[in-house]
């Protein structure tokens, strides 16, 4: 079985402290075996500072931003909060990125979401010799980051942490394969994956490392599947509505988004995690946002025994 890891959801916004929280929530999750935990990127709690705590509270299992969108956050900037994390974590970060979608982009950031696969390649451009080598001369069309003399490395941040790209539409996979270390996606079933998705990125990356194919789906162990069909056909329908994830699941030949959600009983759930792998995913990453109290504790440690040890 490939390496499972787990999508930490944030903390409820009633909890005493955010923080201790997740900390608690992230350090029972590591003691079920899993390879990873992931964090998204909200508009409260900061993916990569979070990541950087769980990295000294939690030592060995590897640790994720699925996604931290790049609008708003210049490639210097990027730059520091990586490295910084990257450090405290022992070099165990996966720096998964992503451009955002236009509503929000536009919306709350007030930003312009032309060209993304362009704006992510100058991003990159930038931002991977900072990882690298503390260093960055460009002026792009959308970007611009220029140190020339000024130090701009982390002390301990080695190696630079492999960056991944959200990607599904094919200009967006040319990027992660030809100049990232690989994809992570979100809400890809096994046939987009494996007809789609690989091939791309595989063909993409020609002549560079194997690309990293991190597929983030909603997972839940259960004995009521049509119950947890129906509760993820309602939490999960506002992204039916967003051209990239539209275009993903008529590509997949499905209706609604949950119809690629793995709901089913330990046996099922092994069973499509192993048809995955054998599509071409690297990499699990389990969201837990349709399951109930019960079904969530029963999936982690379903998914905890199933995945590599970390490390």
């Amino acid at each position: 079985m490939i390496p499972i890891g787990l999508v930490l959801e944030p903390p409820a916004l009633d909890v005493p402290n955010a923080v201790d929280d997740l900390v608690a929530r992230a350090r029972w999750a590591a003691g079920t075996g899993l390879a990873s935990l992931w964090l998204g990127q909200g508009y409260g709690l900061d993916a990569l500072t979070a990541l950087a705590l769980l990295g000294r509270e939690i030592p060995a299992i590897t640790l994720g931003t699925a996604v931290t969108i790049i609008p708003g956050r210049h490639p210097i900037a990027m730059s520091s909060q990586a490295q910084t994390t990257q450090a405290a974590t022992g070099g165990r970060l996966r720096l998964g990125l992503g451009v955002g979608h236009r509503a929000s982009v536009e919306q709350r950031f007030g930003l312009p979401f032309d060209r993304p696969a362009l704006r992510m390649r100058e991003y990159l451009a930038a931002l991977l010799p900072l990882l690298r080598d503390g260093a960055a001369d460009v002026r792009g069309e959308t970007a611009t980051a220029v140190i020339g003399g000024v130090g701009a490395r982390v002390a301990g941040a080695v190696p630079p942490p492999p960056v991944l790209v959200a990607a599904l539409g094919p200009a967006m996979l040319r990027v992660a394969g030809e100049v990232a270390d690989g994809t992570v996606t979100w809400l890809a079933g096994v046939r987009t994956i494996g007809e789609h998705i690989v091939p791309a990125i595989i063909d993409a990356a020609a002549g560079r490392a194997a690309p990293e194919v991190a597929v983030g789906l909603p997972v839940c162990v259960t004995d009521q599947p049509d119950e947890v069909r129906e509760r993820a056909a309602g939490s999960l329908a506002l992204f039916e509505s967003i051209p990239s994830y539209r275009a993903m699941l008529d590509r997949e030949g499905v209706a609604s988004a949950a119809e690629v959600a793995i709901i089913g009983d330990e046996r099922q759930v092994e069973r499509e995690l192993g048809r995955l792998a054998a599509a071409g995913a690297t990499h699990v990453l389990a969201n837990l946002q349709i399951a109930g109290v019960a079904e969530r504790a029963r999936t982690v440690e379903l998914l905890g025994a199933l995945s590599p040890s970390a490390g």
